[in-house]
């Protein structure tokens, strides 16, 4: 699906002046909002740089026609397909309407978003508006080139038929920073919303994580003799009682290598597992 848009305008200066300035195609982002770049490879091919709706788009050109003072009419070859032409006609000695038509094919949903709400047709209008304000403040050019171009037969207005070369080459169509951050917004939106919900409250519930079992840690043993009554007291045989690191205490006997354990079950601190 294409659309065509269609603007004219008048410029209160005389028509080879309208027309010189217009062929000073790299001058073009001075009055063309949403033209970034425009480099001219020769006489009859341009490259062009745009961002409309955070869409940058880039296209080769090609001038089909050119007349002094009459036309100039282009398609694109390759990258965003589209085509037209402008022309310039007397309004009196010292005035020259000017008229663009553009045919072109917009791609991807924020193209066709757009386009639904008439952005390029806006877009065009605002800036046939600035070219009238840059020629009439200025009184003049900024250059001229004065040469023709024809192959035989008049291009008449070029439309998208005309760029059929440019036509699935995608490979120059981007989408600028500012877009892919919007959409990377709205897709983080999207996804809170499904968790919430899959959770089925409204927020997004917290999952439990697996956790690993502790391997089993081998038991050991030490010869020990168990002692079926606690001492009367923190100290036997002059020696000072050990606490052991299962809770009881640990209190060497008189007998040489020998270990007790004494488990605590009173009141007592030194007793009862408390701290010395």
């Amino acid at each position: 699906m294409t659309t065509k848009v269609e603007e004219s305008i008048q410029v209160d200066v005389p028509v080879s002046t309208a027309y010189n300035q217009w062929t000073q195609f790299e001058d073009f982002p001075h009055f063309m909002g949403g033209v970034k770049e425009v480099h001219q490879l020769g006489d009859q091919r341009l490259h062009w740089v745009a961002e409309i709706a955070g869409v940058r788009r880039e296209w080769d050109a090609a001038v089909l026609e050119q007349v002094p003072d009459q036309k100039i009419a282009w398609a694109a070859t390759s990258g965003a397909t589209n085509a037209g032409a402008v022309r310039f006609t007397p309004a009196g000695p010292a005035a020259t309407m000017v008229h663009l038509t553009l045919e072109y094919e917009p791609e991807g949903l924020v193209e066709q978003a757009g386009d639904k709400l008439g952005i390029v047709g806006r877009q065009a209008r605002s800036d046939l508006q600035r070219f009238k304000a840059l020629i009439e403040d200025a009184g003049y050019e900024s250059g001229a080139w004065r040469g023709t171009v024809q192959h035989g037969v008049s291009a008449g207005t070029p439309g998208v038929e005309d760029a059929a070369l440019s036509r699935g080459d995608s490979g120059k169509a981007g989408v600028s920073a500012k877009v892919v951050a919007g959409a990377a917004a709205v897709a983080g939106v999207a996804a809170a919303a499904v968790a919430a919900t899959k959770s089925g409250s409204g927020t997004e519930q917290p999952q439990p994580q697996p956790t690993e079992a502790a391997p089993p840690q081998p038991a050991t043993t030490q010869p020990v003799t168990v002692v079926d009554q606690p001492p009367a007291d923190s100290v036997r045989d002059g020696v000072l009682i050990e606490e052991h690191e299962a809770g009881g205490y640990t209190a060497p006997s008189s007998t040489e290598g020998v270990e007790s354990t004494v488990r605590g079950d009173g009141d007592d601190p030194m007793i009862g597992g408390g701290s010395r």
